[in-house]
């Protein structure tokens, strides 16, 4: 296929807009939190009052908090489940009721959130009034959201089970080990960016949930995005561009820190193999 230069230069174009729509609007959200005015999108000069009142802020807070307690709560645990749910999956294909079982798993991903949101505060206020628990607070959010979040993490997990050459595996137990030293020695490593992956993605899904935390929470429970929600309805000052600058910024330097890692591992990964490839040919000889 030959590409014309106009065609470069479109596609180069096209890339442009499309970059400049999506950052544009993030950079000039960091612009307007220096700003000395208290509309959120007017410059009066530059002044760091918002970052000194986001300091002192007891609702912003204490919804962070709750907020990234709930995320790392729900990672964790959809990880682990996910991990599980995959390993029936891919390691398991013929067992009765799989259909329905992965139909099950995968369900929160094409049900739309506030019908999950709803039926899940029914079932969650019936079981209330027989049992008197649970409350509506940090455990129901957490609930709700390791539903949605299970349901990408065993999709994540899956693809990855699914690319993974089970020889190592079987080399592992022809050589004695049990499937507990299997999973924990051979399979666990290969793994283990996907596993990273899921809980990057889950706690991300967590921690920006709108819908499910307002069905979800109750009375002193109220997450960071339901604070900033609330605040949009009634005016928002420049307090909300200084706390999303904070989070721009922690959020790159978290992606910059972990891409390096994971690139650095695989450089090793890669030199290791090939040490082993030359090894083997140099033995071979």
């Amino acid at each position: 296929m030959i590409v014309t230069s106009a065609g470069r230069w479109t596609s180069r174009i096209w890339l442009t807009l499309g970059l400049v729509f999506l950052y544009l609007p993030i950079a000039a959200l960091v612009v307007f939190s220096f700003t000395d005015s208290p509309v959120p999108n007017v410059w009066a000069g530059f002044s760091l009052r918002w970052y000194a009142k986001l300091a002192g802020d007891e609702e912003i807070r204490s919804g962070l908090f709750l907020s990234l307690k709930v995320a790392a709560a729900t990672a964790s645990a959809a990880v682990v489940l996910g991990t599980l749910a995959a390993f029936a999956l891919e390691r398991f294909p013929r067992f009765k009721g799989r259909a329905l079982f992965s139909g099950m798993v995968s369900a929160p991903l094409v049900m739309p959130e506030v019908i999950v949101g709803l039926s899940l505060l029914l079932m969650l206020v019936s079981i209330q009034r027989l049992f008197g628990f649970p409350e509506r607070g940090m455990v129901t959010i957490w609930l709700g959201h390791l539903l949605v979040g299970l349901a990408y993490a065993t999709v994540v997990i899956s693809a990855r089970l699914r690319d993974l050459n089970p020889q190592f595996e079987e080399a592992a137990q022809d050589l004695g080990a049990r499937p507990l030293q299997v999973f924990m020695l051979v399979t666990l490593p290969m793994i283990a960016q996907s596993l990273l992956a899921a809980w990057l993605l889950t706690f991300t899904l967590s921690l920006d949930d709108v819908v499910m935390s307002a069905f979800l929470s109750g009375p002193g429970s109220t997450t960071l995005p339901l604070v900033i929600f609330s605040r949009a309805r009634l005016g928002l000052d420049p307090t909300v561009n200084a706390l999303a600058t904070v989070v721009i910024f922690v959020v790159a330097v978290f992606v910059v820190g972990s891409s390096y890692l994971i690139a650095a591992r695989e450089r090793r990964r890669y030199r290791q193999q090939q040490a082993a490839l030359k090894g083997g040919a140099e033995s071979t000889t």
